[in-house]
C-alpha cells in the first residue's frame, strides 16, 4: 500500500494598485503584502499605475492592464490582489481580460477574518459582512442560467439562478441580522451590570500586530493567541487585572484596526469596538519598532474618535521599546514606553492606569436604622471603618466603602 502526501501549495500573487495620491501608496502595499502573507499567499509581483482616479470600467488605465494581462500570461499567477476596492464590473473585466481570478483588498481582509474567527459571534460578524460585500458582486449569464429552458414541460423564463441567489442571500442577512441583534442586546446588558457592579473596564486597542495579545498575556496569563501576523485575535477576550493600588480591573483585548479599515467591517463588529466606547480607560498600542508607528498612532485615534472615545482617557503604550532607542511621533496625553516580551516598564504602565481611572471609593459618615442591620455588614466587609458608633437613632458608620455599594444607601448619608 502507498500513501501520498496531500498537500496544499501556497498561492502565487500579484498585487496592484493605483497611485492617486490620496494616501502612501508604498505603505499601503507593505501592509497588503503582509496581508497576502497572513492569507497564506506568496506576493511574486507588485504593480503600480499613477492616475488622478482609478479608471472607471477596469480599474487601471488601458497600457498598465495590458502589461498585467502580459505578465499573467508569462509566470501564471494564481491570484491578483487590488489594493483598494472594486467595483462588480472592475473585477470581471480585469479577470476577463487577465485569465485569472480577482480579488481587492476588502475581499482579503474578510477572508483572514473568517479564518481568524473563533467565536460563534465572531463567526456570524465574518459571515454577515461578506454576505452584504457579495450581494450587488453577484454576477450571472443571463439566460444561460435559467432553470426553465427549451424543450416540452420547460418552457418559460422561471427564476434565474441569479436572482435565488440574491434571495437567499438577503435571507441570510436578513437571519443573521436578527441573530447579531440578540448578542448585541445581551453584551450592552453585560455592560450594563457590570457598570451597575462598580466594575472598572480597561480596552487594549491599536493597530493589528502592534502586541496587544502579548501585553495581555504578560498582565494576565490570558493564554490569548500571539502571533506576527496581522488579525492574529479576532475575538474579544476580558481577564482580571490587579493594580498597584490593590482595585481590580476588567482588562479587554479587542480586534485590531488597520488603515482603510472597510466600512462593512467597522459595521458587522459595532458590538466588539463598543467595548473601547463603554470603557473607563483606553490604552492605545502602538508598535514602537515599526517604521509606521506614527502613521499607526494617527489611524488608531481617528478610529477613536469616529467611534465616540475622543472624551476618554487614552493612555499611549509605545510597545516593543526594547528593540528601539529613539522614539519621535507627536504624541497627545499619557504616554508610557514598555515592553511586553521583557516586562520592561510594565509597573509604570499599572500605575498609569490606576491614576486614570476615577475614583471607585468614598470616605462617609452614614447613620444606618437597626433594620438594616444586613447594610453594616456589607459595608464593613466592603469598605474600611474608620470609627462606628451605636446610637439612639441607628449604627454611625465613619466608612471609606465602594462608591456602588453607597448607592444602594445613599439616603442614609449624612
Amino acid at each position: 500500500m502507498e500513501f501520498y502526501e496531500n498537500k496544499i501549495e501556497q498561492e502565487r500573487a500579484v498585487l496592484v494598485s493605483v497611485d492617486t495620491g490620496e494616501f502612501d501608496v508604498d505603505s499601503s502595499l507593505r501592509e497588503l503584502t503582509e496581508l497576502a502573507r497572513t492569507a497564506g499567499a506568496e506576493v511574486i509581483c507588485e504593480m503600480t499605475q499613477k492616475r488622478e482616479a482609478p479608471e472607471a470600467g477596469t480599474y487601471l488605465g488601458k497600457g498598465k492592464l495590458q502589461e498585467l494581462s502580459d505578465f499573467c500570461e508569462a509566470e501564471k499567477p494564481d491570484l491578483i490582489i487590488i489594493d483598494g476596492e472594486l467595483s462588480p464590473a472592475q473585477q470581471k473585466n480585469i479577470e476577463t481580460i487577465t485569465d485569472v481570478r480577482v480579488i481587492d483588498r476588502t475581499t482579503l481582509i474578510l477572508d483572514i477574518f473568517a479564518g481568524r474567527a473563533l467565536s460563534g459571534e465572531g463567526k456570524l460578524q465574518v459571515e454577515l459582512a461578506q454576505l452584504k460585500y457579495a450581494l450587488p458582486r453577484l454576477g450571472g449569464k443571463g439566460a444561460s442560467m435559467s432553470r426553465l429552458g427549451g424543450g416540452i414541460g420547460t418552457r418559460g423564463p422561471g427564476e434565474t439562478k441569479l436572482e435565488t441567489d440574491r434571495r437567499h442571500i438577503r435571507r441570510r442577512i436578513s437571519a443573521l441580522s436578527e441573530d447579531l441583534k440578540e448578542l448585541d442586546e445581551r453584551r450592552t446588558r453585560y455592560r450594563e451590570r457590570r457598570k451597575k457592579d462598580g466594575v472598572l473596564t480597561v480596552a487594549l486597542v491599536g493597530y493589528t500586530n502592534a502586541g496587544k495579545s502579548t501585553l495581555m498575556n504578560t498582565l494576565t496569563d490570558a493564554g490569548v493567541l500571539a502571533e506576527n501576523k496581522l488579525f492574529a485575535t479576532l475575538d474579544p477576550t476580558a481577564r482580571a487585572l490587579t493594580l498597584p493600588d490593590g482595585s481590580s480591573v476588567l482588562l479587554i483585548d479587542t480586534v485590531g484596526f488597520i488603515r482603510r479599515l472597510p466600512h462593512k467591517l467597522v459595521e458587522a463588529f459595532k458590538s466588539t469596538l463598543d467595548e473601547a466606547v463603554d470603557a473607563n480607560v483606553i490604552l492605545n498600542i502602538c508598535d514602537a519598532s515599526s517604521d509606521e508607528c506614527a502613521e499607526h498612532y494617527r489611524v488608531t485615534n481617528e478610529l477613536l474618535e469616529e467611534l465616540g472615545c475622543a472624551d476618554k482617557p487614552i493612555i499611549t503604550v509605545l510597545n516593543k521599546s526594547d528593540l528601539v532607542n529613539d522614539i519621535s511621533i507627536p504624541l497627545v496625553g499619557k504616554c508610557v514606553r514598555v515592553s511586553a516580551k521583557t516586562g520592561e516598564g510594565l509597573d509604570k504602565l499599572l500605575e498609569a492606569v490606576a491614576a486614570a481611572l476615577p475614583p471607585t471609593r468614598k470616605r462617609v459618615k452614614i447613620l444606618l436604622p437597626f433594620s438594616l442591620g444586613a447594610a453594616g455588614a456589607e459595608l464593613r466587609k466592603t469598605g474600611v471603618v474608620h470609627s462606628e458608633e451605636y446610637t439612639a437613632d441607628g449604627l454611625l458608620l465613619d466608612i471609606t466603602a465602594e462608591i456602588f455599594v453607597l448607592e444602594k444607601y445613599k439616603e442614609y448619608i449624612l
